[in-house]
């Protein structure tokens, strides 16, 4: 079953409950939740305090995804009854294994992310243990980018490893996905589709996350 994680970078912090209570009514499967350091990108977004706030006043699951340098260092403060997934960046971890294995050691979902122009073959020795690769489709950092097309050919050559290995990991895309591009998306292999601006900048939240699973479900 493919998944909707919309991201609450783009949502309104003023209403941040109203806006989740949006989506969740439109359908969607999980909160993404992006989490930004000023240092592993170039922008600071919010940390698990502001995620937290949301515990018990939504039923959807969180997907957090930690754009951070050490976060092996704040693993522990994402961790909530709601937590399912926890994402960490290639390009951030020195011992990636043992980050992953922390990951799963608090009971939770570990993902791994590379940005746009990082290999597939990074993750060589790591897919077997991870439950969700996440490919960046925007240069992160910021919310409201545009799409990165050569990301596609890179979903659909994920999507053969994962085939031919074997592997159980989820496919996610982060970043530029729109109700014009999203059957790409899927086409290419990928699960779960995190949006952002798509969804929380649209004049109606709840029909446009709608709109976004009819496509997700065909």
């Amino acid at each position: 079953m493919r998944k909707l994680s919309p991201s609450i970078l783009s949502a309104d912090f003023g209403i941040l409950a109203e806006d989740v209570a949006a989506i969740e009514k439109g359908g969607a499967d999980l909160i993404h939740v992006d989490v930004m350091d000023g240092h592993f990108v170039p922008n600071i977004s919010f940390g698990a305090p502001v995620m937290k706030s949301l515990t018990g006043k939504t039923g959807l699951p969180f997907d957090v995804h930690l754009m951070i340098e050490n976060p092996d260092n704040y693993l522990e403060d994402f961790v909530t009854p709601q937590t399912e997934y926890i994402t960490v960046h290639e390009e951030a971890c020195t011992h990636l294994n043992r980050t992953i294995q922390h990951i799963k050691s608090l009971g939770l979902k570990a993902g791994v992310s590379i940005n746009p122009a990082t290999s597939l073959s990074t993750l060589d020795y790591i897919l077997e243990d991870v439950d969700m690769v996440l490919l960046m489709s925007v240069n992160p950092g910021f919310g409201g980018q545009k799409f990165i097309p050569s990301v596609l050919e890179k979903a659909k050559e994920l999507a053969d490893i994962k085939k031919v290995g074997g592997f159980n990991f989820e496919i996610e895309i982060d970043g530029g996905a729109t109700l014009d591009n999203v059957q790409e998306i899927i086409d290419a292999g990928v699960e779960i589709v995190v949006a952002g601006s798509a969804i929380f900048k649209a004049s109606d939240i709840t029909e446009t996350t709608r709109k976004f699973k009819e496509i997700l479900e065909r």
